[in-house]
């Protein structure tokens, strides 16, 4: 089966622990940002379907990598949420526009 997607550290040796067989090669860096946006909707997606903890976790842990490969501090983008819902809002209160 031909999949051409990042997935986990750990997926080719956990395919070869089953006795499968994996064809792997190590993304370049515009490889990598474009395969890391694509995996950042294929999570979303998967926890819009399925609304699972482990999806949601999933989606943390691909926002972590792309603050590691951006060189984006984790703590300041955190501050920088809080900054946002200082000045605008968070979505607590179910608030749905209809017109402006």
């Amino acid at each position: 089966m031909k999949y051409n997607k990042l997935v986990r550290d750990r997926i080719p040796e956990i395919i070869q622990e089953k006795g499968g067989k994996s064809v792997t090669h190590i993304a370049s860096d515009s490889e990598y940002w474009e395969k890391l946006k694509e995996k950042l909707g294929e999570e979303a997606d998967e926890f819009c379907k399925s609304e699972s903890e482990g999806e949601l976790a999933d989606i943390l842990e691909v926002i972590s990598a792309i603050c590691k490969f951006k060189s984006i501090d984790i703590d300041n983008l955190e501050k920088l949420r809080k900054e946002k819902k200082e000045k605008r809002g968070g979505f607590e209160k179910r608030i749905i526009l209809e017109e402006s």
